[in-house]
């Protein structure tokens, strides 16, 4: 079985298995995703979802966060952890938004790599989840699965790993499945504990059992 025809396989049964795909950050605007993804570093969705809903009560606009001092901003954001580069990222990417996009989200890739902050997985989030646009999001799951489930051959490196997936997952597919490989990364192929083999979709597939 080709890598192709792997990625097809796991495509459709995660489909099964998961047919609910989607962010597991909570948003109701394209730049409150921008502000929870950058949160997100080394923090659980579900604490950053509790959260932005203080940072928001604040400051509810781009505007409103762009003008707000970077200090009060952490004082918020401290219980996702890394709080002074995050409030001093997300300030300086809603003054850009502010100044350069008209208090936008770009949808245009290289522009967003360039507001503070945001990177490749990030980026992906966006093209992916606001705009409907191809794209794959390497975040710790999706790295860990692919490589146990062979699709990448131990890639570690989020922008080679992202790189070999665009070879061979199907570029309407990417979302959907980065945000299903979270999923089962979460419920069933973990990764603090040994993963649940004996209850996973993708067993027969796999071989990477107790890895």
């Amino acid at each position: 079985m080709t890598k192709k025809d792997l990625a097809k396989e796991i495509i459709e049964r995660l489909k099964i298995e998961y047919p609910d795909a989607e962010c597991s950050l909570d948003y109701d605007q394209a730049w409150k995703l921008l502000v929870s993804v950058r949160l997100a570093a080394q923090c659980t969705d579900a604490r950053v979802n509790v959260v932005v809903e203080k940072l928001y009560e604040k400051y509810p606009s781009v505007d409103a966060l762009a003008e707000a001092d970077a200090a009060d901003i952490e004082q918020i954001v401290r219980p996702c952890g890394l709080g002074k580069s995050k409030a001093r990222d997300i300030s300086a990417c809603m003054k850009k938004l502010r100044d350069q996009h008209g208090g936008k989200i770009p949808r245009d890739f290289k522009a967003l790599l360039d507001l503070p902050g945001v990177g490749r997985k990030s980026a992906n989030l966006i093209m992916g989840d606001v705009f409907g646009e191809p794209a794959i999001v390497t975040d710790t799951h999706c790295i860990r699965l692919v490589n146990r489930m062979g699709l990448v051959d131990q890639i570690k490196d989020p922008k080679k790993v992202e790189m070999a997936l665009w070879e061979i997952i199907p570029p309407k597919e990417g979302s959907d499945f980065c945000h299903r490989l979270v999923h089962h990364g979460r419920e069933v192929c973990t990764a603090r504990t040994k993963p649940h083999c004996e209850k996973c979709c993708l067993a027969d597939l796999c071989g990477k059992h107790g890895l």
